[in-house]
């Protein structure tokens, strides 16, 4: 079982990877499996309530479970509910997760490499997979314990990277989605590295992340991208549609006041000025981010602030968190906390405020004729999704009488109708 976020996801595939590969297999519940390896997500206290349940209840239906993931950083907050667990290890414990199984279940036969196609073992449909270009993180965000579980930035080689793009694309992959927990950042713990890739040369860096894969003739989202000032030069590449013109920008707040308190990286940086070069360049560029409304010391002033730094943005794409402290996270030490029921009133203003915005600029999407992927059909209607829409987080595209449609196939559509976050198209 894999939870928390796409980061983790990626985790899992390679722990299953590497098990498919040494002849185990995978179990389609639990009552038929030998062993449960539950990879945790231990963010937020919802996320680690989450992550305590599902424990629970592999216990109960298996009654053998091995706990991996971020919450297992904390041993001692799964041990103390669920004391017979049979292991507890860490993020990115790849190794040691693969031995705790070894250990409780020890293979059958010799391991034969030909068990798993050259891609791993993934969890996301065929046509669309998640491409992590490093581990940890660097920053110092006060709400954020991630470098403390998932240790500091450690980034991949480009070569490492640009090959197992090639390999997941010529798998039937359609979309690279690209992660870390601070992607723009990629390359600077190992000073950017050189590597070659198909007889060119690149450094481990952002910009020769996009440009090498951009040669795969995929589309290539990226995601989880500080705005760093290096981070202007993809914009050409997603107006020459090299890569898709999206980013995902953890923005967080509008309030620079606010932003000092959270120690974002880049807080200075005049984000608005930013927002209107890069449209300026690219005007089809689609950006998606988070906020946290209800940090410690935030005022009605500062709240307003946000609001009309979102008016005059005006995203495409916007999530919202309440502040909900984390055990260890140097927020927790500010004074001033904001009351839950200011908490939630403040996160409907927000939340209708980012639905007006984006029914505004979904209803100016109306009579375009776009391309868009198929992510599944049934009864002869397709969901879909357009450059503007990452899966599982953003909008999508209905598309009705979508006959001789399949799953993970592009299409042509004409859009029709529009309400707050999706579009409804016709096939073309």
């Amino acid at each position: 079982m894999s939870l928390g976020c796409p980061k983790a996801l990626v985790d899992s595939e390679r722990i299953l990877t590497q098990l498919r590969a040494e002849g185990y297999e995978v179990a389609p519940t639990y009552e038929v499996a030998d062993l449960v390896v539950v990879n945790t997500c231990g963010f937020i206290d919802a996320a680690i309530d989450e992550s305590l349940d599902a424990i629970g209840e592999a216990l109960s239906r298996c009654g053998r479970v091995i706990v991996t993931g971020c919450l297992g950083a904390r041993p001692e907050r799964i041990l103390e509910r669920h004391p017979r667990v049979l292991k507890v290890t860490g993020p990115q414990a790849y190794e040691e997760v693969v031995g705790a199984v070894h250990e409780q279940l020890p293979p059958r036969h010799d391991p034969f490499l030909d068990l798993v196609p050259p891609q791993g073992v993934r969890l996301t449909p065929r046509h669309y997979a998640y491409l992590k270009v490093a581990e940890g993180c660097n920053n110092k965000c006060s709400f954020c314990i991630i470098p403390a579980m998932r240790g500091r930035l450690a980034s991949r080689r480009i070569d490492d990277v640009l090959g197992e793009a090639e390999r997941l694309v010529a798998a039937g992959v359609k979309e690279l989605l690209v992660i870390a927990q601070d992607t723009s950042a990629y390359g600077s713990d190992i000073r950017y590295a050189p590597g070659s890739w198909r007889g060119a040369s690149y450094e481990t860096r952002f910009i020769d992340l996009a440009r090498g894969l951009a040669e795969l003739g995929v589309w290539v989202r990226l995601h989880y991208v500080y705005p760093y000032p290096h981070v202007d030069q993809v914009i050409p590449l997603m107006a020459a549609r090299r890569v898709l013109p999206y980013l995902d920008i953890p923005f967080q707040h509008g309030s620079p006041s606010v932003l000092r308190r959270m120690r974002r990286p880049a807080h200075a940086e005049d984000t608005l000025a930013r927002i209107r070069a890069w449209r300026a360049e690219c005007p089809e560029l689609t950006l998606r981010s988070t906020f946290i409304v209800g940090f410690p010391g935030e005022t009605e002033a500062e709240f307003a602030e946000l609001l009309s730094w979102l008016d005059e943005a005006e995203l495409d794409r916007v999530g919202c968190f309440k502040y909900s402290p984390v055990e260890g996270a140097a927020a927790n030490a500010l004074p001033e906390h904001v009351a839950p029921e200011v908490q939630e009133e403040r996160y409907a203003r927000f939340m209708e405020r980012a639905a007006t915005i984006s029914r505004r600029r979904l209803a100016g999407r109306i009579g375009q004729r776009m391309r868009v992927l198929v992510d599944s059909v049934e009864g002869g209607t397709a969901l879909a999704r357009s450059e503007a829409d990452a899966p599982q987080i953003d909008g999508i595209v209905r598309i009705e009488d979508a006959r001789g449609v399949r799953a993970g196939d592009f299409a042509r559509v004409r859009i029709v109708a529009a309400d707050d976050y999706d579009l409804t198209g016709r096939l073309e």
